[in-house]
């Protein structure tokens, strides 16, 4: 059985993933969900704190999104190496 990955397939979807679910996040916080679902999060896990989300900022969601979708993609890349 062949159990090698291809790295850049791997890279490629794990720096999707983790873009995608800060486009989410991004999302969230445009639409004014973002502090309900963080209270949310928090109250599940029984947790007091006093993070507040801030208004959207296209700026911030872009530089966001590309950094973790590089940084996903760099992780991916280097696990299916050592893989």
């Amino acid at each position: 059985m062949n159990h090698h990955v291809n790295p850049a397939k791997v890279a490629t979807t794990v720096g999707a993933f983790l873009g995608g679910l800060h486009l989410l996040w991004s999302i969230f916080v445009a639409f004014g969900w973002a502090q309900a679902a963080v209270d949310f999060g928090f109250w599940m896990h029984m947790i007091s704190l006093p993070f507040v989300v801030k208004a959207f900022n296209l700026s911030a969601a872009t530089a966001l999104i590309v950094a973790t979708t590089i940084v996903g993609y760099v992780l991916g890349f280097v696990f299916a190496r050592i893989w």
